[in-house]
C-alpha cells in the first residue's frame, strides 16, 4: 500500500433508521469492495460495535431510540480514535459543529450524491489508516527494537553489532542466518528501527507458517476471481510494506515457483498480483532470515542460487548461545527481570551453581530456550535464589527436566501423577516449540501429534 492510499477493503458500520438509506449505502460501499454491516438504530449499532471492530462508522444523527450524538459519545468513550462520519437530513452549521466537537471526522447531509459519499469515505479511511500506522509504530518502538535490546558483550555478538551499525540505514538487502531461537527477528527489527523507514511499521511474515498454496497471494496479492474464494482484489504484503521494510522469516521454506517471483520483485522493484498482468511499483527494503544453510540448499538445488545471491547482499550470521556462553549471565538477568514484572512476583537471582549449569547446558533452543528456563526457575524456586534443580538442570539430571512440588497434604496418587503428567506435557511442548522457532507443523511432527492437536494443546496451556 502506498502512503496516502486508503485500504482496498475496509470494515464499515452503517447506522440509519431508514431502510432504503441503509440499503443504498450498503450497495454503494460493497461495490467499492468494502465489508458492510448495517444497524437500524442506536442500540443495535452499539451492540454491533461491541461485537466487532470497524474501520469506519457512518452514523445517522436523528434516530428514534438513541440519537446519533449519544451513540457517537458512547463509541468514542470506548474507542477514542474511532473514525465516525455523521449523515443526516437535518443539515445545519450548529448540528455539524456539535458533531465535530464530539469527535466526528466529517459530516454530510441528505440527500447526498454518490461521489460525495465516496470522497468522504476515502478521506475517513485514510485518516483511520494513518492512526493505525501510528499506533503500530508506537507499539513496535516501545518493544525496544533498537541495538540496546540486543544483549551481549561477547566478541561474536560485537561483530554482529558492527555490521548492524554500517548497514541499518541503507536499502541493502540483508540475509540473517542462525539456529532457531538466536534472535533473528530481533535483528530484523533493529535494522528497521534504526533506518529512515522507521516511520512506517515493519511488515513481518513467517514463510513456513503459510500453506504453500496461499503464500504467493499473501506476498504479492491477488486479482478478483484469481482463485476460488477471491471475491475481491486484495493487496499482498509487498504492497503493504511499500515505503517500509518487509521481513521474510524462514525464507528457505518458500516453494521454488514463488522464489522465482520473489527474485523478479527484488530485481525490478515491482510486483504482479496473482491473476493480473499489470505491474505495481513498490519501494521496500527486504530483510530475510533462515535457520537453514541456504548456500548448501542452493548448491543442492532446493533453493534458487540467483535468489540466494540477491538476498545475501549483506550476510549476518547469529552465533548459537553455546558459542557465546559469556553472555548468558547478562541475558539471564535481563529475562529474570522481565519475567518477574510479567508475573508480578518478587525479583530473584540465579545462584552461582545455577549460572554454571546454564553456561554448561547445550540449550538447543538458544535464547528462546533460555527465556523459558529462566521463567521456570523464577516460578519453581522457593527462596530468593534460583538453584539448578529449579531450572531442571540438577547434576546428573536431564536439561529442562521437570521439578514437581507436591503439597504436603496431598495423598491422592492419581492427582499427583496427573500433576506430573501435566507439567511434563507443558514443558515438552514449550521446548519443542522453542526449538522449532514456533513452527507448529514442525513441532507437531517432532511431538508425534497432529498439528490441530498441538494448536488445541497450546491454547489450553495459554502458549
Amino acid at each position: 500500500m502506498t502512503p496516502g492510499q486508503a485500504p482496498e477493503t475496509a470494515r464499515i458500520l452503517v447506522v440509519d433508521d431508514e431502510e432504503h438509506v441503509r440499503r443504498v449505502l450498503e450497495l454503494m460501499l460493497r461495490h467499492e469492495g468494502h465489508q458492510v454491516t448495517t444497524a437500524a438504530g442506536g442500540a443495535e449499532a452499539l451492540a454491533q460495535f461491541a461485537a466487532e471492530t470497524f474501520d469506519l462508522v457512518i452514523l445517522d444523527l436523528r434516530m428514534p431510540d438513541l440519537d446519533g450524538l449519544t451513540v457517537l459519545g458512547r463509541i468514542r468513550a470506548v474507542e477514542p480514535d474511532q473514525t465516525v462520519v455523521m449523515i443526516t437530513a437535518y443539515a445545519s452549521v450548529e448540528t455539524a459543529l456539535g458533531a465535530m466537537k464530539q469527535g466526528a471526522f466529517d459530516y454530510i447531509g441528505k440527500p447526498f450524491k454518490e461521489e460525495e459519499i465516496l470522497l468522504v469515505v476515502a478521506k475517513a479511511l485514510e485518516r483511520q489508516r494513518l492512526l493505525s500506522d501510528n499506533r503500530a509504530w508506537r507499539a513496535e518502538a516501545q518493544r525496544g527494537a533498537d541495538f540496546s535490546a540486543i544483549i551481549g558483550h561477547s566478541p561474536a555478538i560485537q561483530r554482529v553489532f558492527a555490521v548492524l551499525r554500517k548497514v541499518a540505514d541503507t536499502k541493502a538487502t540483508v540475509l540473517i542466518s542462525g539456529e532457531s531461537g538466536t534472535g533473528k527477528e530481533l535483528i530484523a527489527r533493529a535494522l528497521h528501527y534504526n533506518s529512515r523507514r522507521r516511520e512506517r511499521p515493519l511488515v513481518a511474515v513467517n514463510c513456513a507458517a503459510i500453506p504453500a498454496g496461499l503464500i504467493e497471494s499473501e506476498l504479492f496479492g491477488a486479482a478478483k476471481g484469481a482463485y476460488t474464494g477471491a471475491e475481491r482484489a486484495r493487496a499482498g504484503l509487498f504492497e503493504e510494506a511499500d515505503g517500509s521494510t518487509l521481513f521474510l522469516d524462514e525464507v528457505g521454506e518458500l516453494p521454488l515457483e514463488v522464489q522465482a517471483k520473489l527474485l523478479r520483485a527484488l530485481q525490478e522493484g515491482e510486483v504482479r498480483r496473482v491473476g493480473e498482468n499489470a505491474a505495481r511499483k513498490v519501494d521496500i527494503r527486504v530483510v530475510a532470515a533462515s535457520n537453514q544453510d541456504l548456500a548448501a540448499e542452493a548448491a543442492a538445488g532446493r533453493f534458487r542460487q540467483d535468489l540466494y545471491y540477491r538476498l545475501n547482499v549483506i550476510g549476518i550470521t547469529l552465533p548459537p548461545l553455546r558459542e557465546r556462553a559469556e553472555d548468558i549471565p547478562l541475558l539471564a538477568a535481563h529475562f529474570l527481570q522481565k519475567a518477574a514484572a510479567t508475573h508480578e512476583v518478587p525479583a530473584k537471582k540465579l545462584s552461582p551453581a545455577a549460572l554454571t549449569a546454564l553456561k554448561a547446558a547445550p540449550l538447543p533452543g538458544n535464547v528462546r530456550e533460555l527465556v523459558n528456563l529462566v521463567e521456570q526457575g523464577l516460578l519453581m524456586s522457593d527462596g530468593p535464589l534460583i538453584e539448578p534443580e529449579d531450572l531442571g538442570l540438577a547434576p546428573g539430571g536431564p536439561a529442562g527436566g521437570v521439578r514437581v512440588v507436591v503439597p504436603p497434604e496431598e495423598e491422592d496418587l492419581k492427582k499427583v501423577l496427573k500433576q506430573v503428567a501435566d507439567l511434563a506435557e507443558e514443558q515438552v511442548i514449550r521446548r519443542v516449540l522453542a526449538a522449532t522457532g514456533g513452527n507448529r507443523t514442525q513441532a507437531a511432527a517432532r511431538l508425534g501429534i497432529s498439528r490441530r492437536a498441538l494448536i488445541t494443546k497450546a491454547q489450553e496451556l495459554g502458549l
